[in-house]
């Protein structure tokens, strides 16, 4: 399939979640915020994803409000800072996302980490709540590990439905992402770029070569090929536009093998308060 002919359609889905979305992180300069929002949208993206710690969830709002795409066609998802994950917290700082957003409803809200004022009991039982009330159509969790989904499992109703960690060549999560196959919970990817890391990996390189394409989209693709959804960040309509061309790229079981080989381990964010 040639770029020309990518559509909304062309983006796999998993579960009926996009697995190419834009990603947010830093992206604080309101008017750009929301000029990129449009862009993504306009070319085809349906996956949005934000947070309350990105101090953007206003101007993602008014991206999507500017866009001409109906709701409904849209997968936004936010999280919950650690700052918030009292029981009251959860409920009223969720509401506060919504009014920024300028939805009624989120199809997929994070605990952002498992830290701070987390305590799964009371945390979960806010989200089991806004579940069935039907403000959110998903509850996932981000920067988990194996044993944190256990006990989140224990506390909550619902099930999870994606737990978002950094996940990249160079940091391909294989432990995660069997426990995530065996208990189907889908992986999102932040930071599937390194934070532009992956264009000094020479395999990388080399691929990206051989199919006239960028790194990036071989990243990009690498991650699709093993049902990992992508949510990069990017500003620029050129990155956007080259992230969403990697939905054309057909790796070969060379090039799978090749980055499955990578060896290297070089995680990008590391905060003090992370739970591993």
């Amino acid at each position: 399939m040639s770029s020309s002919e990518l559509t909304p359609e062309s983006v796999p889905r998993a579960q009926g979640m996009p697995m190419l979305g834009l990603g947010t992180w830093e992206n604080d300069n309101p008017d750009q915020c929301v000029d990129s929002v449009r862009t993504a949208l306009e070319m085809g993206y349906r996956h949005i994803d934000t947070a309350q710690a990105y101090g953007n969830e206003d101007a993602v709002g008014d991206g999507i409000a500017a866009a001409d795409v109906d709701r409904d066609e849209i997968f936004l998802a936010t999280k919950v800072w650690i700052s918030n994950l009292d029981y009251e917290d959860v409920l009223e700082t969720t509401q506060k996302s919504l009014d920024r957003l300028g939805t009624d409803y989120l199809d997929l809200l994070y605990v952002h980490w498992p830290s701070r004022t987390y305590e799964p009991a009371a945390t979960l039982e806010a989200f089991d709540e806004l579940y069935d009330e039907g403000t959110i159509r998903n509850i996932g969790v981000s920067n988990f590990e194996p044993r944190h989904i256990d006990e989140a499992r224990e506390h909550l109703d619902a099930p999870i439905f994606a737990n978002q960690v950094e996940t990249h060549p160079m940091l391909q999560q294989t432990e995660l992402r069997e426990y995530a196959r065996e208990h189907d919970v889908e992986i999102v990817a932040y930071s599937p770029l390194a934070r532009g890391d992956v264009f000094e990996v020479d395999v990388l390189t080399e691929i990206a070569e051989k199919h006239g394409v960028s790194e990036a989209q071989v990243s990009l693709a690498w991650l699709r090929e093993n049902d990992i959804t992508a949510i990069p960040k990017a500003t620029s309509e050129a990155h956007i536009r080259d992230n969403w061309e990697s939905l054309s790229l057909e790796l070969d079981d060379e090039d799978l093998r090749k980055i499955d080989n990578i060896d290297r381990t070089r995680r990008k964010v590391d905060p003090g308060f992370a739970p591993w």
